[in-house]
């Protein structure tokens, strides 16, 4: 059966402690507040269990994961960690077929804590690209990462907050078409550049098809790079919001055995490839496997 490796979805115990908050990020009945973005309205069917079950009925394993454009990871950890305590809770509670990746706050990483957090069935960490897009961020994000490399268990890129700008002056989707791809593209050479080195046998999955970055290699060799037609076998990429043309674009570029499937409900709906049943199998079954089977310690 298939596995969905990105959604999303907010329980009473992570709602509780939005609402609790009185400053951004916070929830106000269901209208969120973020920081130099226009008040939105959540919709509540959206993190509703009982329908998210009937649409997830037909897969083997559908991994949530911690809304980090709402920014939480960079809170200063007196401020992160009750909503990251919050979302690991009702995440733990869920039902098959749910699991989670795990989150941590970035300001001051804790990796005992995070450790812990893991021996207790997470698939792996979450974090934001805008904690991972550069040399310094890695850096920081270093001891969480062993972690992961000691335990063999990925981590998973996904955007975070977008960069403010005239609260109410963008279309409703530059958030997601602009920042957020942006980030992904910087976090995806980020890592090829810095990470890798650091971290030889880490397991990475980014989310977006990482913003589509794997598609600029030829301009990175023309300026530089190398490594052209070397595929990083441990660096996956998931299809969340695109559909057959990026698909199959990426593909070309890194083969298929690095892209796995990804919907980013209730936002959007995983793509189908149009590929054939090969192609769907190795991406919604075969990959993902790959990705989340934990490996012996890598120490």
């Amino acid at each position: 059966m298939a596995v969905d490796v990105h959604q999303h979805l907010w329980t009473p115990s992570f709602l509780e402690a939005l609402r609790a908050r009185t400053r951004p990020p916070v929830l106000d009945g269901w209208t969120l507040v973020l920081e130099g973005e226009t008040p939105f309205e959540v919709d509540p069917a959206d993190h509703d269990l009982d329908s998210r079950l009937k649409r997830n009925a037909g897969l083997e394993l559908a991994l949530v994961s911690l809304s980090s454009p709402l920014g939480i990871e960079h809170l200063p950890p007196a401020e992160a960690w009750p909503l990251v305590d919050a979302y690991h809770e009702g995440a733990r509670a869920l039902p098959a077929p749910f699991g989670a990746w795990a989150a941590a706050p970035v300001a001051d990483p804790d990796p005992v804590r995070l450790a812990a957090t893991l021996d207790q069935g997470f698939a792996g960490l979450q974090l934001p690209a805008t904690a991972v897009q550069d040399d310094a961020g890695l850096r920081r994000a270093a001891p969480l990462l062993d972690v992961l490399e000691e335990r063999g268990l990925p981590l998973f890129v996904h955007p975070g907050a977008a960069a403010g700008g005239a609260a109410g002056s963008e279309p409703v989707w530059w958030a997601a078409v602009v920042p957020y791809v942006q980030q992904m593209h910087a976090a995806w050479y980020a890592f090829q550049a810095f990470g890798r080195p650091r971290h030889p046998r880490l397991r990475v999955c980014f989310a977006l098809l990482a913003g589509l970055a794997p598609l600029h290699s030829e301009r990175q060799i023309n300026r530089g790079g190398h490594g052209r037609g070397l595929v990083d076998p441990d660096l996956f990429v998931e299809t969340s919001s695109y559909g057959p043309r990026a698909v199959d674009a990426v593909i070309r570029e890194l083969g298929i055995d690095v892209v796995v499937n990804g919907s980013d409900q209730p936002y959007a709906e995983a793509p189908s490839p149009d590929l054939g049943d090969a192609a769907r199998h190795a991406i919604t079954v075969v990959n993902p496997h790959r990705l989340l089977t934990r490996k012996e310690s890598q120490s």
